[in-house]
């Protein structure tokens, strides 16, 4: 399938619904505490959006029923918010965002901490954000998608032991919510599609503690680990620059590697 190659005007475009994105994750961040119902979540995050001007991109995608993603420990993406689920000390959340504004898409998630969570799950969403960066920071004009799969995997895997999820992947954005190419967290270095500047997609890690493989639950969207163990996952969209990559769904606070500069990157 082609790839979307965007000019000046779309990559402002994108640049705007990413903001907007990111801005979601910054609003809710201090409503994530014990008692609270991810129905709860979505409602506030719908309401932000729409006040925006924009419209919360999963909400009747493909049938799905909220306005965004809510996954809560063994969920490994997904996770439909509703009333009855009350978030609980100790709990890890990821909240899964994308707008639509202008005719654009912008998506980003990343994970949250419930009161106080344990060691091991702490580590997992460090090493998970840090699989996000060490994708991201293979981004550049003529590398292959393949060095994005073998960053994350030889670090999460090879030197961590967790599990890459493979059966969901990082995707192209823009006039579309999902579109070509499909960017797996899992690869070889030297293989894939050659990246272009102007190019926008998805990068996505989950990370799981034990095996990388899921199951779909009853719901037809609810995917949980098969082992029932702890996933975490973070995710941004990037835009592919003539020098290598911007990240367009940066926020106030949330994680960057503290040797990147993102400056000479861009």
């Amino acid at each position: 399938m082609a790839v979307e190659i965007k000019n000046a005007e779309e990559i402002e475009k994108m640049r705007a619904t990413c903001r907007l994105a990111a801005s979601v994750l910054e609003f809710i961040e201090p409503h994530v505490k014990p008692g609270v119902s991810t129905g709860h979540l979505d409602r506030l995050c719908h309401e932000y959006i729409m006040d925006h001007g924009a419209y919360p991109s999963p909400l009747n995608y493909k049938g799905f029923p909220k306005s965004i993603c809510t996954s809560i420990n063994e969920v490994v993406c997904h996770g439909i918010p509703n009333d009855k689920q009350l978030l609980r000390d100790g709990d890890i959340i990821n909240l899964d965002i994308t707008t639509t504004l202008d005719g654009y898409f912008g998506d980003c998630s990343d994970m949250f901490a419930v009161g106080e969570i344990s060691e091991r799950a702490r580590r997992l969403i460090t090493v998970t954000r840090e699989c996000l960066w060490l994708g991201i920071r293979e981004v550049a004009p003529k590398k292959r998608l393949g060095d994005i799969g073998a960053a994350i995997y030889e670090y999460a895997a090879g030197r961590h032991g967790y599990g890459v999820v493979e059966v969901f992947c990082g995707h192209g954005i823009g006039r579309e919510f999902h579109m070509a190419p499909q960017v797996s967290h899992v690869g070889r270095r030297g293989t894939g599609r050659r990246m272009k500047t102007g190019m926008t997609f998805t990068i996505e890690p989950m990370i799981n503690l034990g095996t990388p493989d899921c199951e779909i639950l009853d719901d037809g969207w609810t995917a949980v680990t098969l082992d029932r163990r702890l996933s975490a996952q973070a995710e941004h969209t990037i835009l592919v620059t003539k020098s290598g990559f911007e990240v367009l769904t940066l926020r106030e606070g949330g994680y960057v590697p503290g040797d990147l500069d993102l400056d000479a990157a861009s």
